[in-house]
């Protein structure tokens, strides 16, 4: 045996023997989560006992990206803690998320990384539906996105808080790419129509008029549904992500042809309990404010005063009176800190409604 051979054999050895080290540290992780949802239950026998803690997950995966040694970077190595914590809470109780539908589309990816692999994930066909199917209870959450760095606000979702008990008690970022796929036996020069989504097509409009200006584009529910047809039809295309690349089969013709290589989109993660503080957190508000001059500055000013810091306002038109509107507020910190709770009583006696939509986790992965 040659000395690469030998130093080979040690290394490999060395590995064999960490990977003993890490299935017996993960069962013996797994064997305490099982025994959490024990003490859990022995405590409220008679309750609906809510096992997984946003604030908690938070907590865990920051330390753990604080503490990283690496080489692995802390994102990666805090996406492995994070599918170990879902396998573990699933011994506990399987969850169900509701996302934003069908399968395949860049909601299940945001689902994914935000609860990892071992959830039960539903697919429904519009957000109401999402907002319907927590407020059943079939579903223990739900995602829906909310906003996009190119093309703003997606008002729909904003709109459906006004009439919803739902809370938000998270939010995950996703980094969008969009690929240009195509069947395996498709020849590119035979593609004559392009599927995707009206919002892709938007994010990647420069490269589409740059490189494909002659060919048709048709515009479906989702990207995913683009990849399906784009599997079926000869002489089609589609604009989509990995998930519905791998679930329809096809190739990339093209990678990453969004026009923003910057591109992301913010999900929030939607449910009934109203979630502790974990440290690095932000709260959303719905406000009605009295038509009169002034109005917005009296809103605003408090967050001034106290430096607390606004990370979005938005304006839509209220569903009570004509031209009458409603602000949607974002800004950093938990509603149960003193300095909040005082603006927000500040913000409540002067306008006409104030409603919290949730004080939640920052994203962290």
């Amino acid at each position: 045996m040659s000395d690469e051979e030998a130093r080979l054999a040690r290394l490999r050895e060395r590995i064999d023997q960490i990977d003993d080290d890490l299935l017996k540290l993960i069962s013996e992780r797994a064997e305490c989560a099982r025994d959490v949802a024990e003490v859990k239950l022995q405590a409220n026998p008679d309750e609906d006992v809510a096992f997984y803690r946003p604030e908690r997950e938070t907590q865990i995966l920051s330390r753990i990206k604080e503490r990283n040694p690496g080489p692995l970077a802390d994102e990666e190595m805090a996406r492995l803690f994070r599918e170990v914590m879902s396998a573990c809470l699933a011994l506990e109780k399987p969850m169900t998320i509701a996302f934003l539908g069908p399968e395949g589309t860049f909601t299940q990816a945001a689902a994914l990384k935000h609860f990892g692999h071992s959830v039960l994930s539903t697919p429904l066909s519009a957000i109401d539906d999402v907002f319907r199917e927590v407020e059943s209870g079939n579903a223990q959450y739900g995602v829906v996105p909310v906003e996009n760095s190119t093309e703003g606000m997606i008002n729909h979702t904003l709109d459906m808080f006004m009439g919803s008990p739902l809370k938000i008690c998270g939010e995950v970022q996703l980094r969008i790419h969009h690929h240009l796929l195509k069947r395996p036996d498709q020849d590119e020069a035979g593609i004559t129509r392009l599927y995707s989504h009206q919002q892709s097509f938007a994010q990647c409009r420069k490269w589409l008029d740059s490189h494909w200006p002659a060919v048709e584009r048709i515009t479906v529910s989702s990207n995913a549904e683009a990849a399906r047809l784009a599997s079926q039809e000869e002489g089609a295309a589609a604009i989509a992500g990995d998930m519905a690349a791998s679930l329809y089969g096809l190739e990339p013709a093209h990678s990453n042809i969004e026009d923003r290589p910057d591109n992301t989109t913010r999900f929030l993660i939607i449910g009934t309990e109203a979630v502790p503080p974990s440290g690095q957190d932000k709260t959303s508000i719905l406000v009605s404010t009295r038509n009169r001059p002034g109005a917005l500055y009296e809103l605003l000013e408090p967050f001034k005063r106290e430096n607390i810091d606004l990370t979005r306002l938005e304006t839509r038109p209220s569903p009570s009176a004509t031209w009458a509107y409603v602000f949607y507020i974002d800004f950093v910190g938990h509603r149960d800190a003193p300095a909040i709770r005082a603006v927000l009583d500040e913000i409540e006696a002067q306008s006409q409604e104030l409603k919290h939509l949730g004080s939640y986790p920052m994203g962290v992965l």
